[in-house]
């Protein structure tokens, strides 16, 4: 779809949405959640928007109903659960990552979707543009070409000069995404080698290509596949020798070197964030004039257990600056 005929639909959404929400909300309001990964059991990202629809006064027993659907990082599911939702008549779609908001996307062009945690949501085309999204879909994003200069940056303080550099990038991700990456590599003066991943199965051959080229370091581009596998991929980095970055602080407490991106305190990132574009959609709100937020507070935590497993020495200026030193 060329970009005019895109903004000219969610122009008219714009109108259309709030009549499907109003008939909608005769009964209990209902939440569908697509997440593409994570399970009941153990999803923080679920927890975090119950635990803010209670702050706000919801309880799932009395005055709203969620329904959540996963598709256990198998994206080829998650059209057919967002057309589950749909069919459910909720009243308002939370999503995580790109896949699932797309799937949401495609199943409804009225009922409004909150993106729970995304990254570079007007180079999706999820958005007009930030500050007036201008259709169904609004909710939290950051932006990674943002980051990716610092985390060259960064990694270049560890590694030998002249050190190479791969990117694992997930194709279900944004080209701009790869783009920007491509970049900031050549304004900080990487050798940078970049590694396509479709799915989890490629994450070990995508390394030993990494390793076998002779890179030294490794920048995981941000992707839900990615974060759900964090423990695995920084396993599998340390173990072929890889300093490796992703924007997830908790990437260094799995294991992983270093994690540099936006802070989970920041409550503009919080995973309870989405729940106050929930409640002012439920009360009347139109996504399309709700700005998509984005953090504004960013933390570096340094795993100096790996660190000497990979026989780094991490300048005692980067621990200075570190928010969280795990030894």
């Amino acid at each position: 779809m060329r970009r005019r005929e895109f903004i000219t639909l969610l122009g008219g959404v714009a109108v259309a949405w709030p009549i499907t929400v109003r008939a909608q909300q005769a009964g209990l309001p209902r939440v569908g959640v697509l997440r593409p990964f994570g399970s009941p059991q153990s999803d923080e990202a679920v927890a975090g928007l119950r635990a803010g629809l209670r702050d706000l006064g919801y309880d799932e027993h009395r005055n709203i109903t969620l329904d959540v659907r996963y598709s256990d990082n198998r994206p080829e599911l998650l059209p057919s659960l967002a057309a589950e939702l749909v069919a459910r008549k909720v009243n308002v779609i939370v999503t995580y990552g790109p896949a699932a908001t797309n799937a949401a996307r495609e199943a409804t062009r009225t009922i409004p979707i909150v993106m729970g945690r995304m990254d570079d949501a007007d180079s999706h085309g999820f958005v007009a543009n930030l500050s007036r999204p201008g259709g169904n879909i609004t909710g939290v994003s950051f932006q990674s070409g943002d980051l990716a200069t610092k985390w060259f940056e960064i990694l270049k303080e560890v590694l030998r000069p002249g050190a190479r550099i791969a990117a694992l990038w997930d194709t279900g991700s944004t080209t701009n995404q790869a783009r920007l990456i491509e970049a900031a590599a050549g304004t900080v003066g990487v050798d940078l080698l970049r590694i396509d991943v479709r799915e989890p199965g490629d994450f070990q051959a995508a390394l030993d290509r990494a390793r076998d080229a002779g890179a030294k370091g490794l920048v995981l581009l941000g992707s839900p596949m990615l974060t759900g596998d964090m423990a695995q991929l920084a396993g599998l980095a340390s173990a072929r020798g890889l300093a490796s970055i992703y924007y997830n602080a908790r990437f260094a407490r799995a294991g992983g070197l270093i994690g540099y991106g936006p802070s989970e305190a920041d409550p503009s990132f919080n995973y309870r964030r989405a729940a106050l574009y929930v409640d002012k959609i439920l009360k009347g709100g139109n996504p399309a004039e709700m700005p998509v937020e984005q953090p504004t507070r960013f933390e570096l935590s340094i795993n100096l257990k790996t660190a000497k497993m990979l026989g780094i020495t991490i300048p005692a200026t980067m621990l200075g600056r570190a928010d969280e030193v795990i030894e």
